[in-house]
């Protein structure tokens, strides 16, 4: 696993024609690496949010339970956001010439999304949770260069093709969002 992630971060257009040829299941690629780097973003947020605190116009917040509730909203729209942008991409790859194939596109997404993973440290300290989105952009860049060798999308459909799927995932994740903001408000306004 750490050589993986130093290879995406460090080399990723080799590190993609390596994983091309892997064809691992989605369920294996979400056991073995998925799942341990969200938990960095799900511990860093609770203790973020819930133990240390953050500052609004001088007032001070922190409780228990909003971190958890912080946790697990971070930790469910980032992995779902991952399943989301997954199947968009493989929703739109015969349009864009590229082949059908969820396990491809899942790996493709889950790989890519190893800055934006590791820099969910940033959400311990919540006034540096800018710095996952930092991470994000690189994770757009490594999604870029992976569409060709994961979803074997023609070169001159390539552009087109990922901004088709960066709009369909921002829409995916904001609404993910916004029903997970709902569901908290209603929770906390005791409704």
């Amino acid at each position: 696993m750490f050589e993986r992630i130093k290879q995406i971060i460090l080399a990723p257009k080799t590190e993609w024609d390596v994983i091309a040829g892997e064809n691992a299941p989605q369920s294996k690629v979400f056991m073995g690496y998925v799942l341990p780097l969200s938990l960095i973003t799900l511990v860093a947020a609770f203790i973020g949010y819930g133990l240390i605190g953050f500052s609004v116009l001088g007032t001070h917040f922190s409780s228990i339970s909003w971190g958890i509730r912080q946790a697990i909203v971070q930790w469910v729209v980032m992995v779902g956001g991952l399943y989301v942008t997954a199947l968009v991409i493989n929703l739109f790859a015969e349009t864009f010439g590229a082949k059908k194939n969820f396990d491809k596109a899942f790996s493709l997404v889950a790989y890519a999304y190893t800055p934006m993973l590791l820099a969910g440290i940033f959400y311990i300290l919540p006034m540096l949770s800018f710095l996952v989105w930092v991470g994000g952009l690189y994770s757009l860049y490594l999604l870029y260069l992976g569409l060709k060798p994961m979803m074997e999308a023609p070169a001159q459909k390539i552009t087109t093709y990922f901004v088709v799927s960066l709009i369909g995932m921002i829409v995916a994740t904001g609404v993910i969002s916004a029903i997970l903001t709902a569901i908290f408000l209603r929770v906390a306004l005791g409704l």
